[in-house]
C-alpha cells in the first residue's frame, strides 16, 4: 500500500482554528452535517458576541445611567407623581437611549473601516464577521427605534410633549456629524459631549419640558466630562502626545468643580446630600490614578485602560450628581455599574 499523502495547506487551513484578533473560532460541524444555509449554535454565539462588540454593549449602561439622572432629578424637582404614565415614559426613554447609543457606536465602525482596517483589524467588520451592509441596516434601525420610543415617551393624555422627539432628533444628528464629519476635527470632542449633554436633557424630558436653567446646568457637566474623555482617546491606538492628555485630563477636572456649583437652592433642601462634595473629591482621586499613569507612560495600553475607567467613570459621575439632587438614595444608580463591568471583562469599551 503506497504512504499517504500529507495533507495539503488547504485542507490544514480548514481543519485548525484561525485567529482573528484576540478571538479564537473553532471551526463549525461541515454542510454533511447542516444545511448550507443553517447557522449552527457556535455560529450564532459568534455572531452574537460580534453585534455585542459593535455596539459597545458595556457602555450602553452609561448611557441608562444619564437617563437615569435626568428623570430623576425631574421627577424630585417638579413633584410629578410616580404613575403608571410616568414609569412608562420613564421606562421608553430608557430603551431611546439605549438604541440611539448604540446606534451611535454601530455608525462610528461603519465610518472608520478603513483605519480599524490598519489600527483595528480585529473588531467586528474589518474582520469579516459582520458585514458592512448588515453594520449599515442594525444602526439605521436602532436610530429609528429610538425616535420612535423618545415619541412614545412623550405622548401624553391629550397632547405630546415635543421635547423628547425633538432631543432624540439631535442626537441622531450628532451622532451623525460627528461619526461621517467632525470626529476627525478639532471639533470632534465637542460632538460626542454634546451627544452626551442631549442624553441627560432626554432623561429630563420626563418632566416634559426643558425650561429651566439647572437643567442644562446638570447636562452641561456631563457634557463637559465627556469632551476630556473623547479628547483623551483620540489617539489611544498609537503612542499619544503627554501635552494633549493633559489638557483632557483639564477638561474632565473641570466639570467636576463645574459640578461643584450646582446650586442647593434649586432643590428642597431636605434632597441633597451632605455627601456630595465629598463624593465627587474622592471621585476625582479615583480618576487620577490612571489618568496619571497614562499621562507618565502615554502608551496605547495605559491610555486605554484610563479611558475605560473613564467611561465606566460616568455611572459613578451620574449617581455623584443625583445625590446632589434626590439625596443618597441616588446611589443606587451605581448598580448599573455591575451589568457595565460584568460585559466589561469580554467585550471591549473603545
Amino acid at each position: 500500500m503506497p504512504p499517504r499523502a500529507p495533507p495539503s495547506n488547504a485542507s490544514m487551513l480548514f481543519s485548525r482554528p484561525y485567529e482573528r484578533g484576540a478571538m479564537t473560532v473553532e471551526r463549525g460541524p461541515s454542510s454533511i452535517d447542516h444545511p448550507p444555509n443553517r447557522l449552527t449554535p457556535h455560529a450564532s454565539r459568534v455572531t452574537l458576541l460580534a453585534f455585542a462588540q459593535l455596539v459597545r454593549l458595556p457602555n450602553v449602561f452609561t448611557a441608562l445611567a444619564d437617563v437615569c439622572l435626568g428623570a430623576w432629578a425631574a421627577q424630585v424637582h417638579f413633584g410629578i407623581p410616580l404613575s403608571l404614565r410616568w414609569w412608562f415614559s420613564f421606562a421608553s426613554l430608557l430603551v431611546a437611549s439605549a438604541c440611539l447609543y448604540s446606534s451611535g457606536m454601530v455608525w462610528n465602525d461603519f465610518f472608520d473601516l478603513e483605519q480599524d482596517r490598519r489600527e483595528r483589524p480585529f473588531r467586528p467588520i474589518p474582520s469579516g464577521r459582520i458585514s458592512l451592509r448588515a453594520a449599515s441596516a442594525l444602526g439605521a434601525s436602532l436610530m429609528i427605534a429610538g425616535f420612535g420610543f423618545a415619541f412614545l415617551a412623550a405622548m401624553r393624555e391629550d397632547s405630546i410633549a415635543w421635547a423628547g422627539p425633538a432631543i432624540a432628533g439631535l442626537i441622531v444628528l450628532a451622532i451623525f456629524l460627528y461619526d461621517g464629519w467632525l470626529k476627525r476635527t478639532w471639533a470632534g470632542p465637542i460632538a460626542m459631549g454634546f451627544c452626551r449633554f442631549c442624553n441627560v436633557l432626554l432623561g429630563l424630558c420626563a418632566a416634559g419640558s426643558l425650561h429651566q436653567r439647572w437643567q442644562f446646568h446638570l447636562a452641561g457637566v456631563v457634557g463637559i466630562y465627556i469632551v476630556g474623555v473623547t479628547w483623551f482617546a483620540r489617539t489611544e491606538a498609537v503612542t499619544s502626545r503627554k501635552s494633549t492628555l493633559l489638557a483632557a485630563a483639564g477638561v474632565m477636572f473641570g466639570s467636576l468643580f463645574l459640578a461643584l456649583a450646582i446650586p442647593p437652592a434649586w432643590f428642597p433642601s431636605n434632597t441633597a446630600s451632605p455627601l456630595f462634595p465629598y463624593l465627587l473629591t474622592a471621585f476625582g482621586f479615583w480618576l487620577a490614578i490612571p489618568l496619571h499613569n497614562a499621562i507618565q507612560r502615554p502608551k496605547p495600553a495605559l491610555v486605554q485602560a484610563a479611558v475605560k475607567r473613564c467611561i465606566i467613570g460616568l455611572v459613578v459621575l451620574d449617581a455623584i450628581l443625583a445625590t446632589a439632587l434626590v439625596g443618597s438614595q441616588g446611589l443606587f444608580i451605581l448598580l448599573l455599574l455591575f451589568p457595565a463591568m460584568y460585559l466589561g471583562r469580554w467585550l471591549y469599551s473603545t
